[in-house]
């Protein structure tokens, strides 16, 4: 299937269903379907080739999101960009993937006007929101005309707007025929070092939505509500929801408040939040009121998520709580984790899979293998690979790092982990975030399971300090639930009956609040550098 496929699969079904929901204005599947035909014939009218990069720089939006077809159907390359992200690494991402076209929001004129000198290549900006004179501030409006390309006299133009540049292109079916396979460019690696462009192909987003309709309950019609960013998971997600010709529900930000008050009002079935969110709302006033029994999954993945947390999510959000792994180079479902996973047979809770990250997907092979390359029998530690439909077709103009990540035949995921004799996957840690403790092996994520259970603890990032005795001094800093208080050795000492006290912490912080990345999740990397250098609160 191209990723046309799936909106064009929903239209069948009934092109009068809502498809696409934000506050009180719905677009039917019809009319998405007509406005990626006309989104489609004007980038081809403004020069944009198959095989071209089309980027959309926007919170989450319908209209934004209706693009993302219309750019598939001329046959061009989608590129998200999180309007959350710092300039320059934007900047480094358009560059990096050629970009030549560019549809944005008006918000977001200010963040483009200062990154445009630097992108050339980029000779095409559509402004999704604004209007004739009002988009942008830094310099004239479609200098060139009726195609929304930036203007021969080098003045740093600031895009069409949305509507002119549609105006007078029909709503009749058109679709070009693919440069080649290549459908997603995603970024990654931005937060460590040089931005990386994975290429993922029609059949990639095939694999996974399959995997994601074969793994998780969902019956006719679902209801999907998106208020993760559409940039990341929640966006991919649509997918197969379209092809069902359900509804998505998308909220421009992430307010759990409105999420209850979405859910019960739209009567939702699915979605997706990370695990940071997920204890925000076990602690939300509103939680216990709301009405919550049209969920049927409550996808759960991202980072790491506590044991203790999930039981009470089971508990309190109800028997939906459903695990996916997977990363932007094998997208989302290298493992999976039903809701009916998550109990015995006899409906008891099967808490030993808690810490787990599910079981490999249908289509997906997963093995764990050493660093000489030989595959590692259950229970033995190693990294995580991967081979299958799922796996990107390689990184953007960057042979070294491909050749790199695919080493004897498998995707190299950079997890540590192993397979219990149930064909359980337990990600141990980010090889990268291993600590080497007085000779030992410490995995991070091991120690953060254990912290989380103390009750006053809501988050917490294990990291290793430098440290003249030990090597590396297992660190721990926490955020706790409003109204708690805990001390160094309460923690230590809660940490070191669970697990030993050659893992427990020999350093405990609190902070009010832990960064970071946009989809929530805890970058250990700034958290190691405010320790090191002192700056502990940001």
């Amino acid at each position: 299937m191209r990723l046309t496929d799936y909106l064009d699969k929903g239209a069948s079904l009934g092109p009068g269903a809502p498809c696409l929901t934000t506050g009180d204005h719905t677009r039917t599947y019809g009319e998405v379907q007509e406005l990626s035909w006309r989104v489609a014939r004007a980038l081809d009218r403004s020069g944009v080739r198959p095989g071209d990069k089309v980027a959309i720089l926007s919170a989450n939006d319908p209209t934004a999101f209706s693009c993302v077809f219309g750019i598939s159907r001329a046959g061009a390359v989608w590129c998200p960009v999180n309007p959350r992200n710092e300039a320059a690494e934007n900047r480094d991402l358009l560059d990096l993937f050629d970009c030549t076209c560019l549809i944005f929001q008006q918000a977001y004129t200010d963040l483009i006007a200062k990154i445009l000198p630097d992108l050339p290549k980029l000779t095409t900006l559509i402004c999704l929101d604004g209007t004739a004179g009002t988009v942008g501030t830094a310099g004239t409006v479609g200098t060139d005309g009726t195609d929304g390309t930036r203007g021969t006299n080098g003045s740093p133009d600031l895009g069409m707007p949305f509507a002119d540049w549609l105006d007078g292109v029909p709503a009749e079916p058109w679709e070009a025929s693919p440069a080649d396979d290549t459908v997603m460019l995603v970024g990654t690696g931005g937060t460590t070092g040089s931005p990386k462009g994975v290429m993922l192909t029609d059949r990639n987003i095939e694999t996974m939505s399959a995997l994601t309709l074969m793994s998780y309950p969902f019956g006719t019609r679902p209801v999907y509500l998106a208020l993760a960013p559409l940039t990341h998971a929640a966006g991919v997600l649509c997918f197969p929801v379209m092809t069902l010709g359900g509804e998505i529900v998308i909220m421009p930000a992430p307010d759990l408040t409105d999420f209850l008050a979405q859910v019960e009002r739209h009567r939702v079935t699915h979605t997706f939040l990370p695990p940071t969110l997920i204890y925000m709302l076990l602690g939300h006033p509103a939680l216990a009121s709301t009405d919550l029994t049209s969920l049927r999954c409550l996808w759960y993945g991202a980072a790491p998520m506590s044991a203790a947390r999930l039981e009470e999510a089971i508990d309190r959000i109800g028997p939906v709580m459903a695990q996916l792994f997977g990363q932007s180079e094998a997208p989302m479902m290298i493992s999976t984790m039903a809701p009916a996973d998550h109990f015995h047979a006899d409906g008891s809770l099967a808490v030993e899979r808690f810490t787990s990250a599910g079981r490999p997907a249908p289509l997906v092979t997963v093995a764990i293998m050493d660093s000489e390359g030989r595959l590692l029998p259950p229970g033995e530690r190693g990294e995580i690979v991967v081979r299958g439909s799922l796996v990107m077709a390689g990184y953007y103009k960057n042979p070294t790092a491909t050749e790199e990540a695919s080493r004897h035949g498998w995707h190299h995921t950079g997890d540590i982990g192993y397979l219990d004799a149930d064909n359980y996957l337990f990600i141990v840690d980010r090889a990268k975030d291993m600590i080497i403790s007085g000779g030992f092996n410490v995995y991070s994520a091991e120690v953060e399971q254990a912290v989380m259970e103390h009750p006053a603890v809501q988050d917490c990032a294990v990291v290793g300090l430098p440290d003249d005795k030990w090597g590396e001094r297992v660190t721990a800093v926490v955020q706790l639930h409003p109204d708690q208080s805990v001390t160094d050795d309460d923690v230590r000492a809660f940490v070191r009956a669970r697990i030993g006290g050659v893992k427990a912490p020999k350093q405990v912080e609190v902070w009010p609040d832990l960064p970071r990345s946009k989809v929530g999740k805890v970058l250990k990397s700034e958290v190691r550098s405010r320790l090191l250098h002192g700056s502990s609160h940001g």
